[in-house]
């Protein structure tokens, strides 16, 4: 069943609107029709089962069947935070991140950032990365958007670690501590109940420098491994994300 996101504003008592962009993707590319069902979240808090009663060129209305409980969101709170990569990486890790389950993205420069950084073209650019991130979380049936925050400089990356409950930094030179033990306390917090807030860190095509590394780690980063095989910018951050999504129990049991 189709799911579209709407702002809260238009969620009324009985009915909901959906307008923009969605309502043509409903009337034009899904050629849905009266008294086809869709879900909507706002999301925030709330969701529902509704059934479309009219539908126009730029808004279709539909009345609220069923309030749902939101139930697509993860217990740990994952950032990934992706040294900038080229071309169009950015927009598969942030695609496939949001359907495992990030809760949002943190793009920093590094020393071996090949890309060069342009506020302007970067504003469109996070537009662009917020978009893909809602059809994503639609079609994995999140009832949240990751947050995708503006780019921020290395400096910037260091001063966030404290914000969170852990930081690990995916380094391919790491042989000894592995994310899984890593997680285990973490994981074990989870399962009373507490939130708990991580951060995964990946450099950029050439990776960490070994300074890099030694920053973070002063910062209170923990540096772990991801196995013996050496991945991708683009893919390390998925990899990381997966187990502890698996470790946390949102991909079978602890």
């Amino acid at each position: 069943m189709q799911r579209y996101f709407i702002d809260p504003a238009q969620f009324g008592d009985k009915t909901v609107s959906i307008t923009g962009e969605d309502a043509r993707h409903i009337g034009k590319v899904m050629r849905s029709k009266p008294e086809d069902k869709l879900i909507v979240s706002d999301g925030i808090a709330r969701e529902a089962l509704v059934e479309i009663t009219e539908i126009e060129a730029h808004e279709v209305t539909a009345r609220i069947i069923e309030q749902l409980e939101a139930s697509g969101e993860p217990r740990a709170q994952v950032t990934i935070a992706q040294s900038l990569p080229k071309g169009d990486k950015m927009e598969l890790v942030i695609q496939k991140c949001t359907e495992i389950g990030a809760a949002s993205f943190l793009p920093f420069m590094s020393e071996r950032t090949v890309v060069q950084y342009d506020p302007r073209k970067e504003e469109k650019r996070t537009v662009r990365w917020r978009k893909i991130a809602k059809e994503a979380a639609e079609q994995a049936h999140r009832s949240k958007i990751p947050a995708i925050e503006p780019p921020v400089a290395w400096k910037g990356l260091l001063a966030k670690l404290p914000e969170y409950d852990l930081a690990c930094v995916c380094y391919e030179k790491e042989h000894g501590q592995q994310l899984r033990d890593v997680l285990k306390p973490f994981a074990e917090r989870l399962g009373r109940g507490t939130e708990v807030r991580i951060l995964v860190a990946v450099g950029p095509e050439g990776g960490f420098t070994e300074q890099e590394i030694t920053q973070l780690e002063a910062a209170g980063a923990v540096s772990v491994g991801l196995g013996r095989r050496i991945l991708r910018t683009e893919t390390a951050g998925m990899a990381a994300l997966t187990c502890i999504m698996y470790e946390t129990g949102e991909m079978g049991e602890i």
